[in-house]
């Protein structure tokens, strides 16, 4: 029998986590809920969740620093839960590695909706990929990430500058999930950059120019106005023969 898919509701309202709890538990999923920061971080110690549903206003911590937490140890599914309606707090909690929001209050439907697809998008970015996958590919293309090569769906050689080749790796790595112009900045090696640097989006132009059929109306790499840029294909990992 498959084990069921774990979710973890961090929330301090318990009226909330008992009916969000009943609702994801209905469904099938294996439910746990914390009330803060601390109670997270042990529940995740004795076993990591497939998906966190995380509420923007917590005591002492708030959502965002651990989200920011939760980004960098893993890449666990993260729905955010805000009751605001400002478009800057969507923006920074995707920033900082949101896959999804979700404003209170909110239909149940709408939420077990985002979870069902932020759970595909993790699963299909984990499944069946080999401890020593080192080749991606998306849509005919084959980025070998330890020789540096870009294979077109032809089998050319696609040459790639150092920062091409970083930028397009770090896509590949965080397929379907939006990484801002910052994040990228901060990927690439031996760059100096200031709040208003530029450069991501030109080195994000010369990238579509050697990737989509036609750079102007791009389908793999997408803009997400105001955040930064996403890869829309599905990337799988192999080890290299």
């Amino acid at each position: 029998m498959q084990k069921p898919q774990s979710i973890l509701v961090v929330d301090d309202d318990p009226r909330l986590c008992r009916l969000v709890s009943r609702q994801l538990t209905r469904e099938g999923y294996s439910v746990r809920t914390a009330s803060g920061g601390e109670e997270m971080r042990r529940l995740i110690s004795e076993a990591l969740p497939d998906l966190v549903i995380l509420d923007l206003m917590l005591p002492g911590e708030d959502g965002f620093s651990l989200a920011r937490e939760l980004r960098a140890q893993s890449s666990v599914g993260i729905v955010m839960l805000t009751g605001k309606t400002d478009t800057v707090d969507k923006i920074v909690g995707l920033e900082i590695g949101a896959d999804d929001y979700v404003t209170k209050p909110f239909d149940e439907r709408e939420l077990l909706a985002r979870v069902r697809s932020v759970l595909r998008r993790v699963n299909d970015d984990t499944r069946d990929q080999p401890a020593d996958a080192n080749i991606a590919c998306f849509e005919g293309w084959s980025l070998d990430l330890n020789a540096y090569e870009l294979s077109s769906p032809d089998g050319d050689l696609v040459h790639l500058t150092s920062h091409e080749f970083q930028l397009l790796e770090a896509l590949v790595r965080h397929g379907h999930r939006v990484l801002t112009r910052d994040a990228i900045l901060e990927l690439l090696s031996g760059r100096d950059w200031t709040p208003e640097d530029r450069s991501v989006d030109v080195l994000v132009g010369k990238l579509r120019k050697k990737l989509e059929s036609d750079p102007h109306a791009p389908k793999l790499i997408k803009t997400v106005r105001g955040v930064g840029y996403i890869l829309t294909a599905t990337v799988s990992f192999a080890a290299k023969r």
